[in-house]
């Protein structure tokens, strides 16, 4: 179960490298936008599956 939360991570982590990366090359706002709401759901399922994980190893 906890190999879940790194994948969690590495998702998160990627998602706002794209963020960034697309606003370092002055790419739409519209996608920076986009990926940066992304990345905030997917740090939202990784704290729950932290949680989830805790809970249970309890």
């Amino acid at each position: 179960m906890q190999i879940v939360i790194v994948i969690a991570c590495f998702i998160v982590g990627i998602i706002l490298i794209r963020g960034l990366w697309n606003m370092m090359q002055n790419g739409p706002g519209n996608k920076s936008q986009q990926l940066m709401r992304l990345r905030v759901i997917a740090q939202a399922i990784t704290v729950v599956l932290v949680v989830v994980v805790v809970y249970m190893t309890r």
